[in-house]
């Protein structure tokens, strides 16, 4: 129950990531239009995109975790003995899990500092620079522990684009 709510999760991201990616390509080509063509930049287009780029990287950050799609020693975890190599893919999901668990709380305490400040140009708050970090960790720490539970199992985590 527990991988099939990840997987949801994970699959979630990847279709708001979609999204993202195409709201940041329509405001890039809307400030280049309004530089270039109306003589006229929008001063919204930017911010907005850089917006964009941190929600879509994290999210996808996340979801690479969940789909053991990042970097990763596996040649040296091939050439191991089958009872280490265990051993270290648990010791590495569980620093994972760690990294998103600090992530997040560090994330979210910058968040609720900068909460009183606004985006000049977007007029939102400074937080939501803050909310896609802190998001991305408790997703990665979730994923983590799927990957910890699975490794017990002796089972394998399916790729949320399966």
């Amino acid at each position: 129950m527990y991988t099939r709510l990840c997987a949801a999760i994970a699959r979630l991201c990847l279709r708001v990531g979609v999204g993202g990616l195409v709201l940041l390509v329509v405001a890039v080509l809307y400030q280049v239009f309004g530089r270039y063509i109306l003589n006229d930049t929008p001063t919204w287009a930017e911010s907005s995109a850089v917006l964009l780029v941190l929600y879509v990287t994290m999210l996808g950050m996340a979801v690479g975790v969940r789909d053991a799609g990042h970097i990763g020693l596996e040649s040296l975890l091939v050439l191991a003995p089958e009872k280490l190599r265990l051993k270290m893919e648990l010791l590495i999901h569980a620093l994972v899990l760690v990294f998103g668990l600090v992530m997040a709380w560090n994330c979210a305490l910058l968040a609720e500092s900068v909460s009183g400040y606004k985006i000049p140009t977007l007029g939102v708050s400074e937080a939501f620079k803050y909310a896609p970090p802190a998001l991305a960790g408790v997703l990665v720490a979730m994923f983590s522990v799927e990957h910890i539970i699975a490794l017990w199992r002796g089972e394998e985590v399916v790729p949320s684009w399966h």
